[in-house]
C-alpha cells in the first residue's frame, strides 16, 4: 500500500502515522517573549478528512482547553483516519492575562478574516485562517460563557445548514440553538471558505465544569466517528435527542439590587413563573422576576449583584416543556454515568 504523503503546515512536514506539535510564530510580548499559535497535528496512516478542533479564542474560556487536553489522550486517536489539527489556545495573549480579549481590548472572534498588516487581532485571525482553517473541511470551535455567566452545554449552528445540523445532533449536547452567522466571527469566515464549523458553548469563563467537559469531549469524539475519522466501536451515541431551539431571548433585571435565583441552567420554565427575586440591601423591598416566555434556560448570570437591565436568564424556546424536561434529564444522567475521561480513556 502506498504511504500517504506528509502533511505540510507552517513549513513542517508530519509523516503519515505520526503526530507532532507545530509552533507557528505570531508575535512577541513586550519583554521579547515569543508568542506562537501552537497546533498539535495527528496525521493518520490512512486517508480521511482534515478537521480542526480549537479552543481559547477567548482567553478566559478554559473549559475548551481541558476538553482538548483530554481529546489528545483518547486511545481512539491511534486509529485515526485523515488528519486532525488541534489548537488548545488560539488567543495566547488573553489566556496569559486571564482575559477574554487581546491586549488592545479587541475580541478575536470579531477580527476575522483578518489581515497580515492589521491590528494584533487581525494578524492573529489571518494566521489562524490561513494556517489552520484553509487546510480543513470541518471545524469544532469550543467556547464557554463570558465571565460572570454560565451556559448549559449547547451547540450553535445555522438553521439552513443541513450538514452542521446533522452533526449537531450527532454531537449530543443537551441543546442545539440555531444562531445566525456574525460579522467578523470565525464561523462566518470559515463558511465563506467552504468550511463548516460547529460552535460548542458550555460552562463559565475561568472555571472548570466537569459536566461541560464531559459533554464536549463526548461530542467531539462522536463527530469524528460520524465523519469516518475514528472507528465506530467504543464511542457511545447519546441516549436522548438534543432539544432543537429555533430562537432565544434574555430575561433582564427589572431593577438593581441583590439577586436570588430560583432557577438554573437546564431548568424548563413557563410563562409567568417566578424565576428570581431582587431585593434592596436594607430589606425594605423585593421584586419578583417573572418569566416572560416559557422555554429552557440555556444560560444565566452568576453574580448576585445586579443593575437594572442586566441580563439574568438566557431562555430558548421549546415546543414541549414535558419533552424538554425528559430530554435534559436523560442527557444529564448519561453524563453523570459516563467515565471521568481521565488520560488514556474514551467513552
Amino acid at each position: 500500500m502506498t504511504k500517504r504523503p506528509d502533511f505540510e503546515i507552517a513549513d513542517v512536514g508530519i509523516a503519515a502515522g505520526t503526530r507532532q506539535t507545530v509552533h507557528i510564530p505570531v508575535s512577541t510580548l513586550s519583554d521579547h517573549t515569543p508568542v506562537t499559535l501552537s497546533a498539535h497535528v495527528i496525521h493518520g496512516s490512512r486517508d480521511g478528512p482534515v478537521t480542526f478542533v480549537s479552543a481559547g479564542i477567548h482567553g478566559d474560556e478554559v473549559i475548551g482547553v481541558e476538553i482538548v487536553r483530554r481529546l489528545l489522550r483518547a486511545k481512539a486517536l491511534k486509529s485515526l483516519r485523515g488528519t486532525l489539527i488541534v489548537v488548545p489556545i488560539v488567543n495566547t495573549f488573553g489566556f496569559l492575562s486571564h482575559s477574554r480579549y487581546l491586549p488592545d481590548r479587541r475580541d478575536l472572534n470579531r477580527c476575522f478574516p483578518g489581515s497580515p498588516n492589521g491590528s494584533l487581532g487581525s494578524r492573529l485571525a489571518h494566521i489562524f485562517l490561513t494556517e489552520i482553517v484553509t487546510r480543513c473541511s470541518l471545524g469544532i470551535d469550543l467556547h464557554s460563557a463570558a465571565i460572570n455567566r454560565i451556559n448549559l452545554p449547547q451547540i450553535r449552528v445555522s438553521a439552513n445548514n443541513a450538514n452542521t445540523m446533522k452533526l449537531a445532533h450527532v454531537f449530543g449536547a443537551p441543546v442545539i440553538l440555531t444562531s445566525a452567522l456574525r460579522d467578523g466571527s470565525l464561523r462566518q469566515e470559515a463558511k465563506k471558505m467552504g468550511v463548516d464549523v460547529l460552535l460548542y458553548e458550555a460552562g463559565e469563563g475561568m472555571r472548570f465544569d466537569e459536566m461541560s467537559v464531559r459533554a464536549g469531549l463526548a461530542g467531539c469524539l462522536r463527530v469524528l466517528k460520524e465523519i469516518g475519522m475514528l472507528p465506530r466501536a467504543g464511542i457511545a451515541k447519546p441516549k436522548a435527542q438534543p432539544l432543537l431551539c429555533a430562537n432565544s431571548s434574555w430575561l433582564r433585571a427589572p431593577a438593581g439590587g441583590l439577586l436570588r435565583m430560583y432557577k438554573s441552567e437546564g431548568d424548563v420554565i413557563h410563562e409567568g413563573d417566578t424565576v428570581a427575586a431582587i431585593s434592596d440591601p436594607f430589606g425594605d423591598g423585593e421584586i419578583d422576576v417573572l418569566a416572560r416566555n416559557g422555554g429552557i434556560i440555556v444560560g444565566r448570570a452568576v453574580m448576585p449583584i445586579v443593575h437594572e437591565g442586566d441580563a439574568l436568564f438566557h431562555v430558548a424556546a421549546v415546543k414541549s416543556a414535558d419533552v424538554a424536561e425528559a430530554a435534559v434529564d436523560d442527557l444529564a444522567l448519561q453524563l453523570e454515568e459516563a467515565p471521568l475521561f481521565d488520560e488514556d480513556e474514551i467513552i
